[in-house]
């Protein structure tokens, strides 16, 4: 896609984002807020499936381990900077994504998919049972962080903070995660890892390491999950294993296939829409999992290529009729 194609798009998108907190509810913020957070997430679960063709169920780990990074940090080192939490979780990401991925990438198809669900359960286990470090169902607390060294003002709203301070913060590291994100899959080593994806013989014939490079690639996405899982955790102000369990990975395949594994914009789409879907469906009804059920049955079923793919194909025979 030319530069010019893209600015046009883009550019209101930002705009919109940017006076967003301006002119709605700071509910509606805060929940733009989760939804950007977990674009990061599926952004970079997307790098394994829709660039490398390995599906992962154990995507909570990686978050979790981001969470839980910010949660260690702040009950036993007593940071406050988001900054250093940030850091921090990409350390830990990448120490326990390293250790997975060196296990996982040797596997492929089913084997490496539920490889990645055992390991995840692992740690899920850990967090449950080690109670007394990690807090156990009743989890961990995070205050308030500090922005760029700046703690919030005495007595200011935590809602308003959200909605406008944290907001705009977890905008920018969107911004730059998806501007990173776009780099590595249109480089060299992003079509390396999309020629894995379709043939994996001929890539290895014309010398390309195969696990090499699918394990820098896992390294990646658990790394851009990781930050994600760091982000969540101020707005949400509490983690839990619950982050960690196998659902919560189902969550995130789910993102993808939504907005459409096959586009770089689909993860984006799949995460924002997913997180309204969820939150209203909650508040209408107690029974608000079968209702989720059905609603993104019906979503898979009539746009089997995700929003984006299907938004793609619409706009292709609008443009052709119009063009006869």
């Amino acid at each position: 896609m030319s530069v010019k194609k893209t600015l046009i798009w883009a550019v209101p998108i930002a705009v919109l984002l940017l006076v967003l907190p301006q002119v709605v509810d700071p509910y509606p913020t805060i929940l733009l807020a989760y939804g950007l957070v977990m674009a990061i997430a599926v952004l970079g679960f997307n790098l394994l499936l829709g660039y490398t063709g390995l599906l992962s169920f154990g995507h909570s780990a990686y978050f979790g381990v981001g969470a839980y990074a910010v949660a260690f940090m702040v009950k036993y080192l007593h940071v406050q900077s988001m900054e250093l939490f940030v850091l921090g979780a990409i350390v830990a990401s990448i120490l326990v994504t390293a250790l997975f991925g060196y296990v996982c990438v040797r596997y492929t198809k089913i084997f490496f998919s539920i490889l990645t669900l055992a390991l995840s359960q692992v740690l899920w286990s850990l967090a449950f049972k080690f109670f007394w470090v990690t807090g156990g169902t009743d989890g961990l607390r995070v205050p308030t962080p500090k922005l760029l060294g700046v703690a919030t003002a005495e007595g200011e709203d935590k809602i308003y903070f959200l909605a406008h301070g944290y907001y705009y913060y977890v905008l920018a590291v969107f911004v730059i995660c998806v501007a990173l994100m776009w780099l590595i899959v249109h480089s060299p080593f992003g079509k390396a890892l999309q020629a894995i994806r379709d043939n994996e013989t001929r890539a290895r014939f014309i010398g390309i390491r195969i696990r090499r490079y699918r394990f820098v690639a896992f390294l990646v996405s658990g790394v851009f999950t990781g930050i994600a899982g760091a982000l969540w955790v101020p707005l949400n102000g509490l983690t839990t294993p619950d982050i960690l369990y196998w659902p919560f990975s189902g969550e995130i395949v789910f993102m993808a296939v939504l907005g459409g594994f096959r586009n770089f914009t689909g993860p984006i789409v799949g995460a924002v829409v997913f997180n309204y879907l969820k939150t209203y469906a909650v508040g209408f009804t107690v029974y608000w999992q079968a209702l989720m059920g059905v609603i993104l049955v019906v979503l898979v079923m009539t746009l089997p290529t995700g929003i984006v793919g299907s938004a793609k194909l619409v706009y292709a025979v609008a443009r052709r009729r119009l063009a006869k």
